[in-house]
């Protein structure tokens, strides 16, 4: 009976308590276990991606760098922040130290403050694309380092939520991404809406041929910023991305053991209902 009692009376387990800062962590982690794993160890070197390359030094990101963005010389430049002599003086002065970004500010080409907006923003935009969904492997150089030297290092979760930001932003103004890397067309539908002159600028130069990034090179602009204009001008109804041209006929069944696609696959030729929806949407606003 008193080991009964005693029984009765223990108070029950405390129920488990969600681990806030754990689940952040997990959150941000899920943009690339690779890099999460490289911060961890503080690694130092180059994570090298289908769409562009992370530079590391103690676990931290220093550098990005994407053929799909211009380079931090064409953003300084074209602003009038730094001429393209100083810039070439530079590189060939310091690029073989890793010291240029220390030599443009320390020789008086740039001040310090405009040097780290400027190296940040190009930092995030090419960040952005090297870590774009790829379905090949990236790989680490160890040791690795970049000429231009650290300026301001990023910690990886910062650079990862950032990532995440991006992509949701272009998602809530328009969920189809063929926009952001086909060539674009003007819709030349009746009754386009006004337009920013951020915007007009971008679609000054919608031809058929370039594509966002180039936009974003030919105007010297992220093309972070140039995806947010081309997928509101997309949203709006005012260009399209060009045609893919059609793919040749399916070939006859063949009589080999092939193996069959993995199941869940979808047809080449499968549209997101949602952005049907969408466009068809857009369509009828615009026939009002």
């Amino acid at each position: 009976m008193t080991a009964l009692h005693a029984n009765l009376t223990t108070p029950p387990p405390r129920l488990p308590v969600r681990d806030k800062a754990a689940a952040r962590h997990r959150a941000w982690g899920g943009v690339s276990p690779m890099l999460d794993r490289l911060a961890t160890e503080r690694a130092t070197g180059a994570l090298v991606c289908e769409r562009g390359s992370l530079y590391l030094a103690d676990g931290q990101v220093v550098h990005a760098e994407s053929p799909a963005v211009p380079g931090l010389d064409v953003l300084l430049t074209a602003r009038g922040t730094l001429d393209a002599d100083g810039w070439r003086d530079a590189v060939g002065a310091a690029g073989e130290r890793n010291r240029v970004g220390r030599f443009l500010v320390e020789s008086g080409r740039i001040g310090a403050g405009a040097l780290e907006v400027c190296h940040l923003g190009a930092l995030y935009d090419a960040a952005y694309f090297a870590l774009a969904p790829s379905g090949t492997p990236g790989h680490f150089r160890y040791g690795d380092t970049h000429w231009l030297g650290p300026v301001r290092p990023v910690p990886v979760a910062a650079l990862e939520h950032e990532t995440l930001r991006r992509r949701a932003l272009l998602h809530r103004i328009w969920p189809d991404p063929a926009p952001d890397s086909a060539p674009l067309l003007r819709s030349g539908s009746p009754g386009a809406p006004t337009i920013s002159a951020r915007q007009s600028a971008v679609l000054d130069l919608v031809d058929g041929v370039r594509t966002a990034a180039d936009i974003a090179l030919a105007l010297a602009r992220p093309t972070f910023h140039t995806l947010v204009d081309v997928r509101r001008l997309a949203a709006a109804g005012v260009i399209v991305p060009a045609a893919v041209p059609a793919l040749p006929p399916p070939l006859p069944p063949s009589t080999s053991s092939a193996p069959p696609a993995p199941p869940g696959t979808l047809p080449p030729s499968f549209t997101d209902p949602n952005i049907t929806l969408l466009k068809r949407l857009r369509d009828a606003l615009e026939a009002l």
